[in-house]
């Protein structure tokens, strides 16, 4: 079985409650939710939020989106993906993806998935673990067996490795199989991802330019996008 789990929180510190942000018409989380929905990879998606009452809205938005919803301690996200490996613990992958990222791409999640399986490694990413960044800021995927993240929750210490889930894997690449998926021409100048209202007014454009003509629009239909002749700040 492949998870893919969803972290979000309404306290972001630069841009709070952007995860329900508008976006043409939608929350923000519900536009990313219906575009990984299209993997071909993944067989469940699960949203794994604190249990602050600040996030009491977003959870209460993921069940009516029909989410799994697994709520618990704000600083120890890693905490919260084993506390869903505890509720699917069927699951033999795991795939982490954050909600800031409304232009994911379900064809970089399902090749990343991919490159797990045909290589046997332990964690995969299309960042900066074992391959040069070559994808947007925006479009990170990883990939992981749900053993290895187990492993990682029962003995990382450092609020660090608490707070982003994976260091504690790809950085001990001596003991864990890391391996990168990179794609050619790079994009990694591009910034994709939701901190600031500037982000949220990038991915607006890309919405209202893209969406009604094809709500599956692809990483290359955004690069595309002619910036010249849009008010939008383009992509950095």
């Amino acid at each position: 079985m492949i998870l893919g789990v969803i972290q979000a929180r309404m306290s972001s510190s630069r841009l709070p409650g952007k995860v329900l942000a508008d976006l043409v018409g939608a929350p923000m989380l519900g536009r990313q939710v219906e575009r990984l929905r299209r993997s071909r990879r993944l067989d469940a998606l699960v949203l794994a939020t604190s249990d602050q009452p600040d996030d009491d809205p977003v959870a209460a938005y993921a069940e009516r989106i029909g989410l799994p919803v697994v709520r618990g301690p704000l600083a120890d996200v890693l905490g919260r993906f084993a506390a869903v490996l505890d509720a699917w613990p069927q699951a033999t992958t795991l795939v982490r993806l954050t909600a800031d990222c409304p232009l994911a791409d379900w064809r970089v999640l399902d090749a990343v998935i991919e490159r797990l399986a045909e290589t046997g490694a332990d964690y995969v990413n299309n960042t900066t673990a074992a391959a040069a960044k070559t994808f947007p800021h925006g479009l990170d995927v990883e990939a992981m067996r749900a053993e290895v993240l187990r492993q990682a929750a029962s003995e990382a210490t450092d609020p660090y490795d608490c707070e982003h889930v994976t260091p504690f894997i790809y950085r001990q690449p001596d003991r864990f199989r890391i391996e990168g998926l990179m794609r050619t021409p790079s994009l990694a100048h591009l910034r994709w991802t939701v901190d600031y209202p500037e982000d949220l007014d990038f991915v607006r454009h890309v919405y209202g330019a893209l969406y009604a003509a094809n709500p599956d629009f692809s990483t290359e239909d955004v690069a595309a996008l002619d910036w010249n002749s849009s008010k939008a700040n383009p992509p950095l």
